[in-house]
């Protein structure tokens, strides 16, 4: 080997690991945020090329990155694949926005209703991550009441729907979410995890709608309750966790909002939207179920 093809092939291995280091666009929801450790968990969608679908954790080279984020958020990020690692790096929170009629009506309005309500008439603060949730009573599709303080001690999942909507993409999906975390966690529910589906038109969806409703997502509704109540009640509630409705011409223009609350009976995250997957939101709950990581 003369010396032009040694310098050349010191110069490959020197730059090798640089060479094989590679770069993917991915997505994910937030399970947990490390800022002591430089660390974000992550139910990734698949990373054609590299990975299939799966919750993973990875460093991220400054604590600038985990600014600002919280478990529920769906985010996009660069994955920077190196030979011994991997890092996430221009990490992203990408916004619920939406074109379908109905959340953007909702939040046009709750910005007009906002602006020219008296103070003393506007709505509760919302609840942030890490406060603690309200006390309410609700009346299931049983007509047996549900009192959130009697969960203290388990993780639940609260998702908004209304019997008479007609848009798959909506209040289908936040039941179709829940179902499948009926099945996804079948040994578990009322054991561990509570399900509460809260209608935001509780005139029309009384514990006999919700109980028919109910069957076309649960054979064994243990541990998931269609609750309903009187309206300034359900109100209340709903909107306690951002979640905006307002009738119009007979159907509901509204939000769309899926909040888990974990065991000492506190907001553990509050996702908006619909862009997750039911895997992700299963993903999520399974962290909370078993507590801090």
């Amino acid at each position: 080997m003369n010396w032009r093809a040694w310098l050349l092939f010191l110069f490959l291995l020197s730059v090798a690991p640089r060479l094989s280091a590679e770069t993917y666009t991915a997505s994910g929801l937030i399970i947990r945020v490390d800022v002591a450790h430089l660390l974000v968990e992550l139910s990734c969608q698949a990373i054609p090329g590299y990975m299939d679908a799966m919750v993973m954790t990875f460093p991220v080279r400054n604590v600038g990155e985990l600014k600002g984020l919280k478990p529920g958020m769906i985010v996009d990020f660069k994955l920077d694949v190196g030979k011994d690692t991997a890092y996430a790096e221009q990490i992203h929170v990408r916004p619920f926005e939406s074109s379908a009629q109905e959340p953007m009506a909702a939040r046009q309005l709750a910005i007009l209703e906002a602006a020219v309500a008296a103070p003393s008439s506007r709505a509760a603060p919302i609840l942030h991550v890490g406060e603690a949730v309200p006390d309410f009573t609700l009346i299931d599709q049983n007509r047996e009441k549900v009192r959130f303080a009697d969960t203290r001690g388990k993780v639940v999942a609260v998702t908004f729907i209304y019997t008479r909507c007609p848009l798959p993409n909506f209040c289908f999906r936040m039941s179709n979410n829940f179902g499948v975390l009926n099945r996804r966690f079948a040994n578990q529910m009322g054991k561990n995890l509570v399900l509460l589906s809260v209608t935001f038109d509780p005139a029309h969806d009384q514990p006999e709608v919700l109980a028919e409703y109910a069957k076309t997502w649960a054979k064994d509704a243990a541990g998931w309750h269609f609750v309903t109540g009187p309206p300034a009640d359900v109100e209340k509630v709903y909107t306690e966790f951002g979640v905006q409705s307002w009738q119009d011409e007979g159907l509901l223009t509204h939000s769309l909002h899926t909040v888990i609350i974990d065991r000492d009976g506190r907001l553990a995250a509050n996702l908006e939207g619909n862009e997750y997957s039911a895997q992700q939101l299963g993903d999520l709950v399974e962290a909370i179920l078993k507590g801090p990581g």
